[in-house]
């Protein structure tokens, strides 16, 4: 956050600003930033045809977790889903804390977004 120009204590992160920080807000703002050689070497392998028609699933979804794929059939392509209406909706089968958990790994795997 840039400061006062005569406050001492601005003098860090306005320098910080003026050599060019970024905001990191996720992961993804970390990933980007990255080195291209960096990101090959993270990224998994390719997979064989043999491990990849484990499912016939687009995005593999048998593979998934019961929670995750709970959470999943609720969620359209197309429209945001709030969270409190996701907690309602599993309510009866799922604690808060599984349901937020469930999500965090479903974004982490780039499956769903805020």
């Amino acid at each position: 956050m840039p400061g006062n120009v005569t406050n001492k204590n601005s003098w860090g992160p306005n320098t910080l600003i003026k050599q060019g920080a970024k905001l990191t807000a996720t992961w993804e703002d970390v990933w980007e930033e990255l080195p291209t050689a960096v990101r090959l070497a993270l990224t998994p392998a390719t997979r064989d045809e043999s491990q990849t028609c484990k499912t016939a699933s687009l995005f593999g979804e048998s593979e998934l977790p019961p929670h995750e794929r709970k959470i999943l059939k609720l969620l359209k392509t197309d429209e945001a889903t709030h969270i409190d209406e996701i907690v309602e909706l599993l309510r009866l089968d799922m604690s808060s804390p599984e349901i937020f958990a469930a999500l965090f790994e479903l974004e982490l795997a780039g499956r769903v977004s805020r």
